[in-house]
């Protein structure tokens, strides 16, 4: 892997995803917070929630790992040592199957998000 900046160029982008994550996370702690504290949605509702947490939580330690993987290709990448040429692929193709599980489990999040967000509505509507 001649090219050290490939792996690195990504690693922005992982930034973003990971300060995205982290303000959902942090929101979507505080909603929970704000939910125990009320006592009137039913506790399904908060599990989920805590379930969707846990799911935010998973993407970031991907997103983490990633970041680790692609950070070491691009510096041993650039150290040009001819011995481990062929293991840096390997270990940059591992760096991009961990950014894409984290992206994975930020769709998952995105889909159970509206669910919730509906059963919630509904619940407040018929008390």
């Amino acid at each position: 892997m001649d090219n050290w900046y490939l792996p690195m160029t990504i690693l922005p982008g992982i930034g973003l995803l990971i300060l995205s994550t982290s303000n959902l996370m942090i929101t979507l702690s505080n909603e929970v917070a704000s939910l125990i504290k009320e006592q009137e949605m039913p506790e399904s509702i908060i599990s989920r929630k805590l379930v969707q947490l846990k799911t935010l939580n998973r993407a970031m330690v991907f997103f983490y790992i990633a970041v680790a993987f692609l950070a070491i290709t691009g510096v041993l990448a650039g150290l040009q040592i001819a011995s481990i040429k062929k293991s840096l692929v390997y270990i940059a193709v591992i760096g991009i199957i961990m950014m894409l599980s984290g992206i994975f489990s930020l769709i998952k999040y995105s889909y159970k998000a509206v669910s919730i967000r509906q059963d919630q509505f509904t619940k407040k509507i018929t008390k």
